[in-house]
């Protein structure tokens, strides 16, 4: 089945057969929508996401719902994307709900807490764990849903002019980092900076910050951080994965006929899985290209993981003290979290462990 059939049948529930004139194309309304994108289009892989959630869109309605996608600044700045949603500017827009704990904490977990899911489990919370519903009652009052929009998988720690040998060289430090991270940073002495991703380059490279994160080896070649930074560390601990979000300005979602609204999220899960198998396949041939051409990779120093995993759970019980909302989610995450690795102890884990030591001897 070619693939603009295999949508069509898909949006009506047909997935045995080619639908060569679906009922929906014989009285669906036109529909024109535009999205605001958070990011570049140069990054193609998390830009792209919302362009293959906007063509899925148009396959399975034969034309008749257009969605066009803005990159960052074509009509508002990357971290206004939700303000230009609630404020009806825009339609939708894809972002990461974490760029927004300004206006509460709880915004993070959208996306990403330090140590907290990785891209399966925060999936799994979300579609079938009461994640999705729980994060829909909470934007209720931002005049937005959501549904997952991507997810790059684990990051990098992010790349760094000097080496950090222990917490005490996180001191003055000034990193480019979002969310909730650069609280626990800060705590521990460093000077966070919320910068979106197309500004991040020139501030690293005239020193306006002393190191950056991003997301991982695809992205950060594209943007060229190796030639300003050379030590790239990991495990981002602060993303163990990072959950990219498409908002829905509520009033425009609830006028689509309820077949567009069945399109919709056909069309968000379709681009969610997209985006992390895209970067699954491409960080590993771009972190060889970025060794190969120089870059010093590092693991952070167990003091270091071990002071900001303490920080991030005295930060969480201070915000859940005061925030129920907070509580309510941190709550579920860290029991579905928990009861997760139990599971991937037995099996993932020991899986992978043994075929990446299978590796490292030549298997």
């Amino acid at each position: 089945m070619k693939r603009r059939q295999f949508l069509q049948a898909a949006s009506t529930g047909v997935v045995g057969a080619a639908v060569a004139s679906p009922a929906i194309a014989q009285s669906a309304p036109e529909v024109r929508w535009r999205c605001t994108s958070s990011f570049p289009k140069s990054l193609d892989t998390i830009f792209g996401a919302a362009e293959d959630f906007a063509r899925a869109v148009s396959d399975m309605t034969d034309g008749k719902f257009q969605i066009h996608v803005f990159a960052s600044n074509e009509i508002v700045p990357g971290l206004q994307a939700l303000d230009a949603v609630q404020a009806s500017t825009v339609e939708m827009c894809h972002t990461a709900s974490y760029y927004y704990v300004g206006k509460d904490p709880t915004f993070a977990f959208g996306s990403a807490i330090p140590f907290g899911l990785n891209a399966r489990m925060i999936n799994a919370w979300f579609l079938t764990g009461g994640g999705l519903d729980m994060m829909n009652e909470f934007y209720k009052k931002y005049n937005v849903t959501m549904l997952p929009g991507g997810n790059t998988g684990t990051q990098m720690g992010g790349w760094f002019r000097k080496e950090i040998n222990s917490v005490q060289d996180l001191n003055g430090l000034k990193m480019r980092i979002a969310g909730i991270a650069g609280q626990i940073l800060q705590r521990l002495g460093g000077v966070p900076q919320q910068i979106a991703g197309g500004d991040i380059y020139p501030a690293l490279e005239k020193g306006t910050i002393d190191a950056a994160e991003w997301v991982g080896p695809y992205d950060d070649e594209k943007l060229g951080f190796a030639r300003v930074a050379k030590y790239y560390y990991y495990p981002g601990w602060w993303e163990g994965c990072a959950a990219l979000n498409f908002f829905f300005n509520q009033a425009k979602f609830n006028e689509l006929p309820k077949t567009y609204q069945a399109v919709v999220r056909t069309a968000a899960l379709m681009a969610n899985q997209q985006m992390q198998a895209n970067y699954d396949a491409k960080n590993p041939g771009a972190i060889k290209r970025l060794v190969a051409g120089g870059a010093q990779l590092r693991a952070f120093p167990q003091d270091v993981m071990e002071a900001c995993y303490k920080v991030s759970n005295q930060l969480y019980d201070e915000i859940s003290a005061k925030n129920p909302e907070f509580k309510k989610v941190y709550d579920a995450v860290r029991t579905f979290r928990n009861d997760s690795y139990l599971w991937w102890q037995v099996a993932e884990y020991t899986f992978d462990n043994f075929m990446i030591r299978a590796r490292a001897r030549g298997g």
